[in-house]
């Protein structure tokens, strides 16, 4: 008998960086997300396989339990196998009866966006995880990957939520975020994945900046969900690219990219990748198209 799990990818609108020092962060889910299908195997082993959203497979490999069980990491490993195996191995801290009362697993994990756009490949397997062992998916993250857990949240929510870290643990509510500019913007990926851990390894070293700016950065989240007009959520958009920007000691990717654009270019998440929040009067689609940046969605499409 398979059981099936689902947990929905992420965008972070704003509090990127910061919402690792206690900010308050916007985040909202995406229609795109990440299945797990587990079956009953043998030989005290899981065989894993891992599909694309167009139903290739880009990992396959069996992991041992007593692999498991001593975190075993081995040259030979994939880059992916280890960190699987680091996944794995915590959530047998936090339940070992899914090894010691199993002969062994078949599992799947299906995603639904490429998993290059950097909606939460990890997340979503994370909590799909924590869902079939019915362990804590905040936990599982912190003592294995690390971050905000923003994503988290995320996937296990089907609404806007404002997060933040008080004393370390997680806080998130589900608040009303459904802009009646939405038309006006679109998300729009830069063609490369961005490493999360690189990027908030840069952002550490520029701590010093960081407690003048959270307040700031809490007033534009909050008014972000009281504006009603897109040109004064434009404003707010680049008024924390101006701040981030200077925190991170770093051009906006506007300033890099697109100088001559007439709108707003906000980053999400890990800035110099992954997708960014594209505000404008017009259709900005045969602007970035001409520009070589063909993945281009509107909010609906995008937005859970």
């Amino acid at each position: 008998m398979k059981q099936t799990y689902y947990s929905n990818g992420k965008l972070l609108l704003t509090g990127e960086y910061v919402v690792l020092n206690g900010a308050k962060a916007l985040a909202v889910p995406t229609k795109f997300g990440q299945s797990l299908i587990v079956a009953s195997g043998t030989d005290n082993l899981i065989q894993w396989k891992s599909f694309d959203s167009d139903n290739t497979v880009w990992f396959e490999d069996s992991i041992r339990f007593d692999e498991i069980i001593s975190k075993a990491e081995c040259e030979n490993f994939s880059d992916v196998k280890t960190k699987l195996i680091a996944i794995l191995h915590q959530a047998y801290i936090q339940n070992p009866t899914f090894i010691s009362e199993s002969k062994g697993y078949i599992i799947e994990t299906i995603l639904t966006f490429p998993r290059l756009w950097g909606l939460g490949t990890s997340s979503t397997l994370l909590n799909n995880i924590a869902q079939w062992l019915n362990i804590d998916a905040f936990e599982l993250l912190q003592k294995s990957f690390g971050g905000s857990g923003y994503d988290i949240a995320c996937a296990q929510t089907n609404e806007p939520i404002i997060y933040t870290l008080e004393n370390g643990k997680p806080h998130f509510e589900i608040v009303s975020f459904n802009p009646t500019f939405k038309e006006n913007i679109h998300f729009v990926y830069l063609n490369k994945k961005q490493s999360s851990s690189n990027a908030i390894s840069n952002y550490i070293s520029k701590q010093h900046k960081v407690d003048k700016i959270i307040t700031k950065i809490n007033a534009i989240t909050e008014e972000a969900l009281l504006v009603n007009e897109g040109r004064d959520f434009a404003l707010l958009m680049e008024k924390h690219q101006a701040i981030m920007s200077d925190v991170l000691e770093t051009q906006t990717v506007k300033e890099m990219l697109f100088h001559d654009f007439k709108g707003v270019v906000k980053s999400l998440g890990a800035w110099g990748g992954d997708f960014v929040m594209v505000l404008s009067k017009n259709d900005p689609t045969d602007y970035f198209r001409a520009k070589g940046y063909t993945t281009i969605l509107t909010y609906d499409e995008m937005v859970l």
